[in-house]
């Protein structure tokens, strides 16, 4: 891999990652269209996941230090997580396979968060009453969670599953994207934790420094930071602006992904 298809993979995971737009539907598209098998650069792998940790950590490191505070919120986070992990250890194959991870599989669920964005805000939209984060119950982070392990799925974006999941649960739009950030640390960590587990034995250590590194290295820089200012446009940008924007968007790019899966 060459450092600018490095950078440029990097850049995309940063800004799909947190706009809900889907990171892995997004890396399917831009292997396919480079021409390579990022699945096969264990490295790299860990790299672009651990960049878009530090963005987490960097935009929200007093929410987590407040985690430390705040035991409700810690628990939520806790049950909102299970579904992920117990899904994602008991189907991980599956979802990585070549069943799941192709142009024609990306678009068809590319399309269908299109529509549950707009089901959602529809539905966000009917309840009156907002429901603050510290006032949700273990079932509501349990139901969220859900939302969340969904985006195991290549082509389901992680941060608009679980915001969707937010509203239909009538939290505000801005503190569900909160809520969904700080999920997705979790989650992010754990992922990294366990490639890194699984592939131990495979990745080398001794290659940092080398020349060979450094596509890894721009990967990691370009995730990190593309990933900050993608979670700071983001979060503003939610407060005024529903998802609706975001439905469109994938509508058109599920359809290109299916139109390429044809040739």
């Amino acid at each position: 891999m060459e450092i600018l298809d490095a950078a440029i993979l990097g850049a995309v995971q940063g800004v799909t990652e947190f706009l809900p737009i889907s990171s892995s539907g997004h890396l399917v598209l831009g292997e396919s269209i480079l021409g390579l098998e990022v699945e096969s650069l264990l490295s790299f792998d860990v790299a672009v996941h651990v960049g878009t940790l530090v963005a987490i950590l960097a935009y929200f490191w007093r929410d987590f230090i407040c985690l430390l505070r705040n035991k409700r919120l810690t628990v939520l986070l806790v049950v909102g997580t299970l579904p992920v992990v117990a899904i994602g250890f008991g189907l991980k194959d599956f979802f990585e396979g070549p069943a799941m991870r192709n142009s024609m599989s990306v678009g068809v669920f590319m399309i269908c968060v299109g529509i549950l964005f707009l089901v959602a805000e529809w539905y966000g939209q009917r309840k009156k009453k907002k429901v603050p984060v510290s006032d949700l119950k273990w079932w509501n982070a349990l139901v969220i969670g859900l939302f969340q392990s969904v985006a195991l799925i290549p082509g389901v974006s992680r941060s608009g599953s679980t915001i969707s999941g937010g509203l239909i649960n009538g939290v505000k739009r801005e503190e569900a994207a909160r809520f969904s950030f700080l999920l997705g640390g979790v989650a992010i960590a754990g992922a990294a934790a366990l490639i890194i587990y699984d592939q131990l034995g495979d990745i080398d250590v001794s290659a940092i420094g080398s020349p060979d590194f450094h596509p890894v290295l721009a990967g990691f820089l370009m995730s990190a930071v593309v990933g900050y200012f993608s979670i700071y446009w983001l979060m503003r940008f939610l407060k005024n602006h529903s998802l609706k924007w975001f439905a469109w968007y994938l509508f058109v790019v599920g359809g290109v992904s299916l139109g390429l899966s044809c040739f």
